[in-house]
């Protein structure tokens, strides 16, 4: 996968402060931002299409990459760059076989074992997490703070790029990237900030410093 994973925002509209997700979007752009994941997880299917087609217009424009969360419908339906997979979701092959060989399919991951059953199906990349501790997405309890060294050993277990996900912050995501990871995901670190722009700029700081202390 040539696509930069440097800095990976996952939007998520009941926790942006009253904006809507494309403003937050769109701000996250001009932080310079290298993937959106179009998430949503409260929204209806029409509302995450609606939400999509604008989403997929201001990406599109900058050249960022735009996956969408569980639903490879949806992600065939705005014309995505990929999707983004999870447990409970069709397995890599499906969506590979329904979007063609040029999309970026994504698989998230808390294990070594899991990682690579993911790279061995075919996943472009891995989001490893949970990393901290996070109130956004309920996970199992071995899914839960999994830390820096399980991104270390996931990192050093597979060939494909990595992002740590779960409890991110400008504060903490060198030591993700130090660990190994290739770049973070995040969803309030970005959608509730004050200023999402900043805090996009901030993160895509902290993730080359992680990067330098390798």
């Amino acid at each position: 996968m040539n696509t930069p994973i440097d800095t990976y925002l996952v939007t998520q509209s009941d926790l942006s402060n009253g904006r809507t997700t494309l403003d937050v979007v769109q701000a996250a752009v001009d932080g310079g931002v290298d993937v959106v994941q179009l998430r949503e997880k409260h929204a209806s299917a029409r509302e995450r299409y609606e939400t999509g087609c604008e989403v997929r217009d201001v990406t599109a424009d900058a050249g960022v990459s735009l996956v969408v969360n569980d639903r490879v419908d949806i992600a065939a339906a705005i014309d995505a760059d990929g999707v983004h997979l999870g447990d409970d979701d069709v397995p890599v092959s499906v969506a590979r076989e329904q979007l063609g060989a040029d999309t970026i399919i994504g698989r998230s991951v808390s294990t070594v074992a899991g990682a690579k059953a993911a790279e061995e199906a075919g996943a472009d990349y891995l989001g490893v997490g949970a990393v901290f501790s996070t109130t956004t997405k309920q996970t199992d309890p071995d899914q839960s703070e999994i830390g820096v060294k399980r991104v270390s050993a996931v990192a050093d277990a597979v060939s494909i790029p990595l992002v740590g996900i779960g409890g991110i912050t400008p504060s903490n995501a060198a030591d993700v990237v130090a660990a190994g990871a290739d770049g973070v995901a995040v969803v309030s670190a970005i959608t509730a900030a004050d200023d999402p722009e900043s805090a996009t700029r901030r993160l895509a700081t902290a993730v080359a410093e992680g990067r330098d202390r390798r």
